[in-house]
């Protein structure tokens, strides 16, 4: 952790969804009394009033030297602001965490995703590299990728599996204020018989579920399909089964749920495989409780899971199903701050700057 530092931290894109679920959490952690910029590309957000940490203060204006003296930079707006500050970032000596995925393909950048990845001694063994001086940034992880890994790495190290296939439900929140807004006017449209906005979806999602959508629509659901399967197989490296993925645009506006079909190579029963996935950041929901929702997730941060096998009966067997839940936004903010705090380690140590 990177708690007791006193450190400067800049958000970029703080009016984003990302970026003010970043801010809240960033002020329940253990770096709530560092020094927070909130920086923005938007000028109709510059000079907005916004509470960071222990402190109100106003966003203010991004430009090339808002990173001087800063030691952390979250990039939590958009793609092309990333694309065009974070150099600036880096020449000002900050350790970058990026949460637009901008950067996932430069040189030397890397997808971290410290609650789902490889522990200590098993990178060690395999080798896996570690961010140290030359690395540029880190891209954190997509919080699907993590929600799915954390639970099939737990469960692989108790039970190994031979199979897990996932069909994953997209919110409209995952891609940001204009697509929940087009979700919201294509409702509104549909109840009041007007016709449909369509810039960011290409087609009807409202009341609707869709594996796929247009090559006009400036929501990219089949990205969003391979960078979550790829994000997954970096963390995992390729000590997790190979993951079988469908990500299905679903008409809510916030947090993940995912169907996920697990099958062991031997056998055992729900409570033993409740017992091996539950643990810091998972809760297990009994089969007495409503089962998990995006709505019961909401705020939570935890993934929410629930068990059951596809045979009747509570005998053991080779086949379940997980029920998953989680809030994308709050999963994501926390993600990256554990990715910011892995850095931290490293930078007193002058192997980050």
């Amino acid at each position: 952790m990177i708690a007791g530092k006193s450190y400067r931290i800049g958000i970029v894109g703080a009016s984003s969804l990302a970026g003010k679920e970043l801010t809240d959490a960033l002020a329940e952690s253990p770096l709530a009394a560092c020094d927070f910029v909130l920086l923005d590309d938007d000028d109709q957000a510059a000079g907005q009033i916004s509470a960071a940490g222990d402190e109100v203060t106003f966003i203010q204006k991004l430009d090339a030297d808002s990173f001087v003296g800063v030691d952390f930079v979250f990039f939590a707006g958009d793609a092309a602001t990333t694309a065009r500050f974070w150099k600036a970032a880096r020449g000002a000596g900050a350790s970058i965490v990026d949460l637009t995925y901008a950067l996932e393909r430069e040189p030397g950048v890397m997808v971290r995703g410290p609650w789902a990845g490889l522990a200590a001694e098993g990178r060690a063994s395999l080798r896996v590299q570690e961010p140290d001086l030359t690395t540029p940034a880190v891209t954190a992880a997509h919080p699907a990728a993590v929600m799915l890994l954390l639970i099939a790495s737990r469960l692989h190290a108790r039970f190994p599996m031979r199979a897990i296939s996932a069909t994953v439900f997209e919110p409209a929140s995952e891609h940001g204020r204009a697509a929940m807004d087009e979700l919201h006017q294509q409702t509104v449209s549909l109840l009041s018989f007007q016709s449909l906005p369509r810039e960011q979806y290409g087609t009807q999602v409202a009341f609707n579920l869709m594996p796929s959508l247009g090559e006009v629509a400036r929501v990219k659901l089949a990205e969003t399909k391979d960078r979550i399967a790829e994000h997954y197989a970096v963390l995992s490296a390729g000590t997790a089964p190979e993951l079988a993925l469908q990500l299905v645009q679903a008409p809510v506006f916030h947090g993940y749920v995912a169907s996920v079909l697990v099958e062991l190579n031997g056998t055992a029963t729900a409570e033993e495989l409740e017992l091996a996935v539950y643990g810091d950041y998972v809760d297990v929901v009994a089969a007495e409780s409503d089962p998990p929702s995006n709505i019961s997730a909401a705020g939570q941060p935890e993934i929410l899971v629930r068990v059951t096998s596809t045979e009747a009966g509570d005998g053991p067997t080779d086949r379940f199903w997980f029920w998953l839940a989680a809030d994308n936004l709050k999963l994501a903010a926390l993600n990256a701050i554990a990715c910011a705090s892995e850095l931290g380690r490293l930078r007193p140590q002058g192997k980050v700057q």
